[in-house]
């Protein structure tokens, strides 16, 4: 056992106590304090100097840090950071070098310096939403998946700020949207897509990424935009974070988009979607495409069947599962208990499908969207989220 567990304050005393009135050598003593002559040297040092509280334990205190970045190093740092604050700690390094500034620290320390004086700013955490069960579909027919997206936003020439909405069908390339908003929300955006499926009709499946409006950090990825596709039976589905080649064909839309009519801005917004209805008939009606056979994509596409329903509905599930009605919270009641965690706000009033998978277990479905692996554990609904 180490000496620091066999000898506390207590016993510290009682061997200086010891030193001083027991026959016994000093050494004998260290020996059966179980500790090194110097050790005991020093204990008797420090009560000697300070009393008892000499013999407390003290973290060792540094005096002085020979590696410590000057500071009027740190200065010339901390100005030069201010003075371009896009700087990396690099460029800056390398920049006061040049300028014959000697004892520079690391790149590492730099950037350290600049934290701790609050010249770079902490990085936002990234939230991403709960991947959607459901694999990438194969399409090889028009409507069966279109995807969504917003083009990088830009400042037209009058200093708004536009955001294109982009809808494209997969299969053909046609180009269904290209509206220029000012903001990029859930309420911006639901008036084009009732005005695209009353032109268009409905698709089976709506692909997006996992940014807002179109997916939120909720409970299925969820967001209100999505809850209401599932209400007119469109199936969400969204690509893996970091993998926009899942959704290549309209990025590579994009890219056309800005070359043409966004490189440089128009003069106003009005102007800008002037030039994207442009855009969009020539897309789709001149412009051959490789991929089509140099046919335009115009030629391939036909509009859906499935027209936009008066008012949407709820979503129907199998004979297989249990459904229930979630409460104005957006609670589960099941098996005699309620949730004390809601499900989404989102779908307060509406039923959700509880698939059974194991003794107590179901897997928790808002219309084709797979939400939860539920669980009953003590009297107690437990949630499992789906990633």
């Amino acid at each position: 056992m180490p000496w620091k567990a066999i000898c506390p304050m207590d016993q510290r005393v009682h061997f200086v106590s010891l030193v001083n009135e027991s026959d016994e050598t000093f050494t004998a003593l260290c020996e059966r304090f179980g500790i090194s002559r110097k050790t005991g040297y020093k204990w008797v040092a420090r009560y000697e100097a300070r009393g008892a509280a000499g013999l407390a334990e003290h973290r060792p205190v540094a005096h002085s840090c020979p590696h410590r970045t000057p500071a009027e190093v740190l200065d010339k740092l901390i100005e030069l950071r201010k003075e371009h604050p896009k700087w990396r700690p690099k460029k800056l390094r390398a920049r006061l070098e040049s300028l014959g500034v000697k004892e520079l620290p690391a790149a590492s320390t730099i950037g350290d310096a600049l934290k701790k004086h609050g010249l770079i700013p902490p990085r936002r955490r990234r939230v991403h939403p709960p991947m959607h069960p459901l694999p990438i579909a194969p399409t090889a027919h028009p409507n069966e998946t279109w995807c969504v997206d917003f083009k990088g936003h830009f400042v037209v020439s009058d200093k708004t700020r536009c955001y294109p909405l982009t809808i494209t069908d997969h299969t053909t390339r046609f180009l269904l949207k290209c509206e220029g908003l000012v903001k990029a929300d859930d309420i911006a955006v639901r008036p084009h897509f009732e005005r695209a499926f009353r032109e268009f009709g409905l698709p089976a499946r709506i692909r997006s990424d996992n940014g807002p409006p179109f997916a939120s950090p909720g409970i299925g990825g969820l967001s209100a935009l999505s809850v209401w596709w599932i209400q007119l039976g469109i199936t969400p589905e969204r690509i893996e974070p970091g993998h926009p080649e899942q959704n290549g064909r309209h990025e590579r839309m994009h890219r056309t988009l800005k070359d043409e009519v966004a490189s440089p801005p128009a003069a106003s917004m009005l102007a800008q979607q002037r030039a994207f209805d442009q855009f969009r008939r020539v897309y789709n009606t001149e412009r051959p495409h490789e991929a089509l056979e140099m046919k335009t994509p115009s030629s391939r596409y036909t509009p859906s069947r499935r027209c936009l329903p008066e008012r949407p509905k709820s979503p129907e599930y199998a004979d297989t599962m249990k459904v229930r009605k979630l409460d104005d919270m957006g609670r589960l009641s099941f098996a005699g208990q309620t949730s004390k965690t809601r499900v989404s706000r989102l779908l307060a009033y509406e039923p959700v499908g509880l698939d059974p998978v194991e003794e107590d277990g179901w897997n928790l479905y808002y219309g084709p969207v797979l939400l939860a692996k539920v669980t009953l554990k003590n009297k107690e609904l437990r949630f499992e989220k789906q990633r």
